[in-house]
Parts: structure tokens; C-alpha cells; sequence
């Protein structure tokens, strides 16, 4: 009789339990260096502001997070903030990677976020309108 082996033991899935570890370290390695291309990019760099990479990396995760968290399950103000504050961090996301010439796949994820964080934001304005009148 064949052993039971759960789907998180497939080695064609390199993010899972099996691997997970390794992945992870490296997945972590890749972002570190990503960031300090990105701070060294970063857009408000023309005002004298360069933030050092890991603390740079650390703040966009955790305002990400925040904001993700008051989208889903905030009052419908700090819905409208967290998606005008995410929709900020998209298109900083989308003009890093443009201006370190990325190719242009790269910037998909982001480019799909800010369309649905804008989709959002205009049927929560529709919605608003027609309780009103």
C-alpha cells in the first residue's frame, strides 16, 4: 500500500512545508537586495529623504499590513484611507520598478492591485451617491 503523502510534500511546490525553510531564507535574501535597489530609487530621494533599506522594507510591510487589515474589516472611513494610502504604495511600487528598468511583467502585480484598490474605490463612491439621493 502506497503511503499517504499530503500535497505540501510535492516538490513541484518549492514555497511549502517540504521546503519551506530554505525557500523562505532565500525568498527573504532576495527581498533584502531588492529593497536596496529600491531605496536607492526611491521617489522622494530629490527631497534629501533616503531611508535605509531594511527599515524601508520593514515600514512598507507594516503599512501594508495595517492598511490591508482596516480595508477588510475597518469602519468604512479607514476603508477609504487605507485604500487612498494603498493605492499610494502601488504606484510607488509600479515607479521603482520602472525607473530601475524592470521588465515590465514585473510590474503586474502592482499594476493589477491599484486597478482593483481604484475599482474599489469608485463603487464605494457609487454606493455613497445612491444613499444619498
Amino acid at each position: 500500500m502506497r503511503p499517504f503523502h499530503s500535497l505540501w510534500d510535492q516538490p513541484a511546490l518549492p514555497g511549502t512545508f517540504a521546503n519551506g525553510h530554505r525557500c523562505t531564507v532565500q525568498h527573504t535574501e532576495n527581498n533584502k537586495t531588492q529593497f536596496v535597489q529600491f531605496a536607492d530609487v526611491f521617489p522622494l530621494k530629490s527631497f534629501g529623504f533616503k531611508p535605509e533599506p531594511m527599515q524601508y522594507l520593514e515600514a512598507v510591510g507594516w503599512i501594508e499590513l495595517v492598511a490591508g487589515l482596516l480595508l477588510a474589516f475597518g469602519p468604512r472611513l479607514l476603508q477609504e484611507i487605507s485604500n487612498f494610502v494603498l493605492s499610494i504604495i502601488m504606484m510607488g511600487a509600479i515607479y521603482t520598478l520602472l525607473v530601475l528598468k524592470e521588465p515590465v511583467a514585473m510590474c503586474a502585480p502592482a499594476t493589477v492591485c491599484l486597478g482593483l484598490l481604484l475599482l474599489l474605490n469608485i463603487h464605494g463612491r457609487r454606493k455613497r451617491k445612491s444613499k444619498f439621493e
